[in-house]
Formats: structure tokens, C-alpha cells, sequence
């Protein structure tokens, strides 16, 4: 029998995201990605000082603010060949670390977890089993009897209440869902204590960025928040101890909680190893500068890529071979054509074809989404965590291949078990334990500096237009939490020409292109098993391993090209 669903909104992200199946004697055959909202804000950029550009490109997304800004900084770094500060260098590494490490965190608890964790379960736990198999996993404080028992009273509470929130319109009691309820209540327990723990790790940003959400202190050339040990309205001894103090907690919370409950759920799913493998192309710009002025040379993660699953060779990266199609995404180039075009030369011109509302299903046979199609030397590409991991390990990186060897030796899988959902849900764990750990040695590079007498945070070279070159072009880039953001800019007479961000969701939640390819998304939900199509909870665990944020992926107009509102700034 087959049979085609369809599941929209795909809740537990940041943005709108459908996705319709096609099921087959319960797997599915056939998948189709689409973002059903229109957003866009390059459009807005154009005719503006490239200097202020960051300031507009954190508005993609109010998750992912700091990223745009890093990306977007760097393009007009490299359009006018600005080196930044090794001061401005570390302090972006710690924004930039501890956005990915609170952001993968809260991925999985709060995004991720529920589905694999039924919460309905842990009303049935035994505290004492629950914090026996909680000591047994870590040496976490917070694993008593009576603790755990006061966490199923306070879940029970608000069960109670019947006003579930964030838990209603689930799949609990789901034929899928294989933990204990021992398990089921730790989770629970963890998953109220990552949103305390989130609140005050996430105080680096103030601390660094001024402000949290959409920090601002970048500054093309560096940073603007001044570095004086002795001074009390500067980055001094008082405030890098209470980083440290931070990024310790963020660290303890990641290694002692987060990678034992990574491990222990996965225990109960290794089926998924071989489930949800995508396109089997990785992607990975690098990022987290080890020495001031290094662009791919000297990166905490590596740049490159994998093809075909293969770990036996990364390949390079070469930006200028990176094009967008609108085959079967709502827009039109002005050629007519549906070859791709570079990010220098891009174009967002809506057009959108579909049905109106309400419709049972995307006429998919034609074009379906506002999310473009992002290709490398016309090959799909997955990018995030699992990408970034994969890079970083099949190039021998000391840190990754221990982190990563620990993982599978642990769940007694070899290296092909990260090609799944499973792998990629691993990967982020991976990851974020990296950045927690590398991040105390960027913090104990800038306290050196500190030490010596080097203060200096922003270079001033190239600051003022007059300087520059009539015209200019540059890239940007950064390995955001969910994987390669890629902004280009070009300049013509000190102001904006074209700009152009390619976001990571954009490369896995893409549409087929003109050759029939699917996107990630679309190619890791082939032969996902689904046992009950009136509760698809197999798509949301694909789905969500990817964490996706379409907010960032779609392109802000009417669906006519005209100006929505004005706003006047008084």
C-alpha cells in the first residue's frame, strides 16, 4: 500500500518547514522538503555602508544572530583586505564557541530529545532505579533518589494541571519510543536543568557582546569592546574571571550531563545507525582562527570536504564553485534559465507557482519551496556538526578523533554508523564538547595578552571609504552551529551592490535541482521506517537531527516585491 502524508509545521525548529512523504509498505520511498514562509533581507542591504551590514544580517533569525554578524564582518574583511587583531581574533572565538556550545545543548534537550524521550514515562519511574542508572553514567551532582523523586512530583504537577505547554500535541505512548522510564525521567530531570544552565552560560555574550540576543560590539576590523586590566569600563581581570567561571560550568554541564545522556539514549536506538544517511556529501568551511590572519590554513575545525561517504580523503574547498539553483524553489532568475548562479552574481526574484491555501499536498512536480537549491561543483552538500566532525576526523585532528573514537567505541559501532540520524545527533554531541574544552584555552590566550601589555582590539587601516577600491568583492564565512554560512558581498563606490548569504539550513533544506537531486533533507528520509502515518515520529527524528532554522534559509518582501512597512527612526 502506498501512501503519501504530509507533516506541517514541523514544530521544535525556527522557522516553517513541511515535509510530504511518500510511504511504501511502512518505509518511506519519496520525500519532499519545503519552506512555506517568504522572508529576505539582502534585498534590503543594497545601497548601504558595508560597514553597518552586520547590523541587518543578525535579523535573518533571532536564534542566530551572532553567526550572520561573523559572517557577514568577515566578507567585508576580505573585500578590503582588513586583518583583524589577534585581541579581536579570541574574543569572537569565545562568542562564537559558546553560542555553538549553549546552541547544541538546547538542541538536544529541548528540540531534540523528545523524540526519543517519552516524558509521559517518567510519571512511572522508580527515583531509586533512576538515580542508580544516573551514577552509574556520571558522576553528576544532581543524581539522588530523593532528587529525581522531586522532579517526577513537579512533572506530575504540571501534568496535572493539564495545561501541558511545549508538551501537548505530542506522540507519547509512540510504539517507537524504547527507553525505560528510568531513563525517561533522567531526561527529564536534565532537560529542566539545561534551561537554568543555558541562562547563565549565555551571560558570556553579554559579558563580550554588550547585549543577548544580537550582540553588539562586532566591528568590522575587530571588536569594539575596549581591553584594559585596569580599567572598570573595559574587558578587565574581574570580568575574564567570571568568563572563565562560565565557560567552566558550561564545560562540566557538557562533559557530565550532556555526552553521558547523549550516550545512554543512543544506547537504546543503534538501529538508527543505519538510518537517515542523506546525500553522502559533507561540507565544512573550517572556522575558530588559531593565529590572527588565518582564513583556512590554521582552523580549530579544518575546511574541506567528503564525498561518497568516504573518510579515506578530505577534499578541498574552493567558495567560487558554490552556486544556487531555483529549479523547483519559488523564484526566477532574470535569464529565465535554471542554471546556477554564484552568490556574486545572485538573484532573489520571487515566483511563486504553488497551490493556494488550504491544499492537501505541494504540487510537487513542479516548483515547491522558498529555500534555493545550494550545490558544489553541482553536487549536493550536508553541512553542520556531522560535516564539521567528519572533516575534522578524516583529517586526523587529535581532539575529534578521541572524542569520536570514544563515541562508537562506547556504542560498539564502527565509523559507518555516523552516516545515519543517529551519527549526526552523535556529531553534535561531539562537537559541542570540543568547543566547551577548546574555549578555556582561547580565554587563557587573551588573559596572556592581557598580561603582556596587548590591548590593541580593532585595526583602523581601511577604515575610511576613501581608501578603498571602487570596487571590491568578498567572502564570508563561519561553522555555525548548524554548519557552513556563507555570506558575499560586492561594493561599488563605498556602498553595497549585491549581497547574498547562503545559511546552512538553506544547503540541507533544499529542494531537487534541475538534475532530479535531492537536498539532505529529503535524501536521509528515504527507507526511514514509519509505523504509524498518523504519528510520523520517524520524520521528526531525521528532521531534527539536521536542527533546522528556516527563519535564516528563505528570502523579506511581499509576494509582489513591494515594500510591506516603513519604519522611521526618530
Amino acid at each position: 500500500m502506498s501512501r503519501k502524508i504530509a507533516v506541517d509545521p514541523v514544530t521544535r525548529i525556527e522557522g516553517h518547514l513541511r515535509i510530504e512523504a511518500q510511504v511504501e509498505n511502512g518505509r518511506i520511498v519519496n520525500a519532499w522538503s519545503s519552506s512555506t514562509a517568504f522572508r529576505g533581507i539582502e534585498t534590503i542591504l543594497k545601497g548601504r555602508d558595508p560597514r553597518d551590514a552586520h547590523h541587518f544580517t543578525q535579523r535573518f533569525c533571532g536564534v542566530c544572530t551572532t553567526v550572520h554578524s561573523m559572517a557577514s564582518i568577515r566578507a567585508v574583511e576580505d573585500a578590503l583586505g582588513i586583518q583583524v587583531p589577534d585581541n579581536a581574533r579570541l574574543i569572537r572565538n569565545l562568542i562564537m564557541a559558546i553560542q555553538n556550545v549553549q546552541d547544541h545543548v538546547i538542541h538536544f534537550y529541548h528540540l531534540h530529545a523528545l523524540d526519543w524521550v517519552d516524558i509521559t514515562s517518567a510519571l512511572r519511574a522508580d527515583p531509586q532505579k533512576t538515580a542508580q542508572l544516573a551514577q552509574s553514567v556520571s558522576n553528576w551532582p544532581l543524581s539522588s533518589a530523593p532528587y529525581f523523586k522531586g522532579i517526577q512530583e513537579r512533572v506530575g504537577a504540571f501534568v496535572g494541571t493539564g495545561r501541558l505547554g511545549p508538551f501537548a500535541n505530542a506522540y507519547w505512548g509512540h510504539s517507537a519510543y524504547r527507553l525505560p522510564p528510568e531513563a525517561n525521567l533522567m531526561a527529564v530531570a536534565h532537560y529542566l536543568e539545561a534551561l537554568e544552565w543555558q541562562k547563565d552560560v549565555i551571560k558570556i555574550h553579554a559579558i563580550l557582546g554588550s547585549k543577548n540576543p544580537h550582540p553588539q560590539t562586532f566591528l568590522v576590523g575587530g571588536m569594539s569592546i575596549p581591553v584594559d586590566p585596569d580599567s572598570q569600563n573595559a574587558l578587565n581581570a574581574d570580568k575574564l574571571a567570571l568568563i572563565g567561571s562560565l565557560l567552566k560550568k558550561a564545560r562540566l554541564f557538557v562533559e557530565q550531563v550532556y555526552i553521558p545522556d547523549l550516550l545512554a539514549i543512543a544506547s537504546f536506538y543503534k538501529d538508527w545507525a543505519g538510518i537517515g544517511g542523506g546525500v553522502g556529501n559533507f561540507l565544512s568551511y573550517g572556522d575558530f582562527p588559531m593565529r590572527s590572519g588565518s582564513r583556512s590554513d590554521d582552523l580549530y575545525f579544518p575546511r574541506g570536504r567528503i564525498e561518497g561517504n568516504d573518510l579515506s580523503r578530505v577534499l578541498p574547498v574552493d567558495e567560487s564553485e558554490i552556486t544556487e539553483e531555483v529549479t523547483n524553489s519559488w523564484y526566477r532568475y532574470s535569464d529565465g534559465g535554471n542554471q546556477g548562479k554564484h552568490p556574486y552574481q545572485g538573484e532573489t526574484e520571487p515566483f511563486y507557482t504553488g497551490p493556494k491555501p488550504p491544499y492537501d499536498f505541494l504540487e510537487t512536480e513542479q516548483k515547491y519551496s522558498w529555500v534555493k537549491s545550494p550545490r558544489y561543483q553541482n553536487q549536493p552538500m550536508e553541512v553542520g556538526p556531522l560535516a564539521r566532525v567528519l572533516v575534522a576526523y578524516a583529517s586526523g585532528h587529535k581532539d575529534a578523533t578521541a572524542i569520536v573514537n570514544h563515541v562508537l567505541k562506547t556504542l560498539g559501532v564502527g565509523p559507518e554508523a555516523l552516516f545515519s540520524t543517529l551519527g549526526r545527533t552523535a556529531a553534535r554531541g561531539v562537537d559541542c564538547l570540543m568547543l566547551a574544552q577548546k574555549a578555556e584555552f582561547w580565554l587563557q590566550e587573551l588573559t596572556d595578552n592581557m598580561g603582556r601589555g596587548v590591548l590593541e582590539v580593532h585595526n583602523r587601516e581601511r577604515w575610511d571609504p576613501s581608501s578603498w577600491p571602487r570596487e571590491a568583492r568578498g567572502f564570508g564565512y563561519h561553522e555555525a552551529p548548524r554548519g557552513a554560512l556563507g555570506h558575499w558581498i560586492r561594493i561599488e563606490d563605498g556602498a553595497i551592490a549585491n549581497y547574498q548569504a547562503v545559511v546552512p539550513s538553506t544547503w540541507n533544506a533544499g529542494p531537487r535541482d534541475a538534475r532530479g537531486q535531492m537536498g539532505p533533507y529529503e535524501a536521509a528520509l528515504i527507507g526511514t521506517p514509519v509505523a504509524d502515518e498518523e504519528q510520523p515520529l520517524e520524520i521528526l527524528r531525521t528532521i531534527h537531527s539536521f536542527d533546522p532554522c528556516l527563519a535564516c534559509a528563505v528570502h523579506v518582501l511581499d509576494g509582489r516585491g513591494h515594500e510591506i512597512i516603513k519604519v522611521r527612526a526618530l
